[in-house]
């Protein structure tokens, strides 16, 4: 039997977008709520006409209300051990699971996994688990459980790292950074063969950015024999994919001091006393100005230059900007790798900005690779919002 929850009416007219199963609700959409629900509560929504449309989870702010499912029912231990099943079905399909090759991937990727607001990655055997919406937050410990029921002995530890991704303004308990299940110490991590230690305590996002695993394996077949420069590197994934191609120097780069000694860590791991790699904890700009023209390949992964849509103009400004500086200092037949992860900066408005910057260095450009996320983050078809990590693989004369 189904759980009574609280309900949500919309105003007339507000459902088409859920019979198109987009999976949020907006403030402006609500008519009024019984019961007055707190943050994070389930909440069952209801059309003007009083007919059952879909049910999810309630928050205070611009999306008002995620949703979880379509069907009337109850969200309940079944239900989260139904959707990580589903979640983990496809990362089986995609080779991901077992794979001795490669213990690292996402598990679930929010909209993409028809549970909008929660990341789960998995590293060897620890799943970092990140909230982004204060229902996920309040289910965090049935989540756990439910995942320690799906994946079996497959994981056992759960770090759970949602300080900077819950929403501020919710008075939420409990927020603090921390194992819900085990404790392990053991950090590294094997992708595609290659082996690099994972920051989930304090790194950026769950401690990796799994996303560029697919993208990385292309540019490992593009470096033989050429002068690399990885630039915002980050932990330095694509630099010692770029080693293990056959580079002939991989220049690292990022402003962050703990990221280098992050990047100089991995690149050990892999490339032990290696004298091809060297890595500068400086400002990107300042050191595109400065460097000459020894590169020959050139990654360009700079962090979302546009959180919200209000920033995309100055968004796009500065990814023309540091393009142009890659497009006046690679060498001839350089290859440029050039990516954008901002959700609001749409293919076309990155596309364009590339062009622009190609137009202002004068250079002959051509398209070799048009890139995005790899397939464990999947775009769910209803939600094209998910779309967001675009890339572009550049022959230039």
């Amino acid at each position: 039997m189904n759980v009574s929850y609280k309900r949500v009416y919309l105003k007339s007219g507000k459902e088409e977008s859920l019979k198109r199963f987009h999976p949020w609700i907006f403030s402006g959409a609500i008519a009024y709520a019984e019961g007055e629900p707190e943050e994070g509560e389930v909440v069952d929504v209801y059309t003007s006409k009083k007919e059952f449309i879909a049910c999810g989870h309630f928050q205070i702010g611009s999306i008002a209300v995620r949703v979880l499912s379509f069907a009337q029912e109850t969200v309940d231990h079944a239900f989260w051990v139904r959707k990580l099943e589903s979640a983990r079905a496809l990362r089986v399909a995609l080779d991901l699971i077992g794979n001795p090759q490669t213990d690292t991937y996402r598990l679930v990727h929010g909209e993409g996994d028809n549970l909008p607001g929660l990341i789960i990655d998995i590293y060897g055997s620890t799943a970092v688990m990140q909230a982004h919406s204060a229902g996920m937050h309040v289910c965090r410990l049935e989540i756990a459980d439910a995942l320690i029921q799906v994946m079996g002995d497959t994981v056992r530890n759960i770090y759970y790292k949602s300080e900077t991704t819950l929403p501020f303004k919710a008075d939420l308990l409990a927020k603090e950074n921390g194992f819900i299940k085990g404790g392990s110490t053991d950090n590294v991590a094997m992708e595609n063969g290659l082996r690099f230690h994972v920051d989930w305590l304090k790194g950026q996002k769950t401690g990796f950015f799994v996303d560029q695993r697919e993208n990385r394996h292309l540019l490992e077949r593009y470096a033989s024999g050429r002068n690399v420069l990885n630039m915002f590197c980050y932990t330095g994934g694509f630099s010692f994919y770029a080693m293990r191609g056959g580079a002939k120097l991989v220049h690292s780069v990022d402003s962050s001091a703990k990221a280098i000694d992050l990047t100089n860590e991995n690149v050990k791991l892999n490339f032990p006393d290696d004298p091809r790699h060297q890595a500068y904890a400086e400002d990107a700009f300042k050191f595109l100005d400065r460097m000459g023209d020894q590169y020959d390949l050139i990654i360009l992964d700079p962090p979302a230059f546009a959180k919200h849509r209000d920033a995309l103009r100055n968004a796009l400004r500065g990814y023309t900007k540091l393009n142009a500086k890659a497009f006046e200092k690679i060498r001839p037949g350089g290859i440029l790798f050039t990516f954008s992860c901002s959700q609001v900066v749409t293919k076309e408005n990155f596309r364009n900005a590339v062009f622009t910057a190609a137009a202002q260095a004068g250079r002959s450009v051509r398209i070799l690779h048009q890139l995005t996320q790899p397939g464990d983050h999947p775009v769910n078809i209803y939600h094209p919002e998910g779309e967001y990590l675009k890339g572009l693989v550049l022959y230039v004369e």
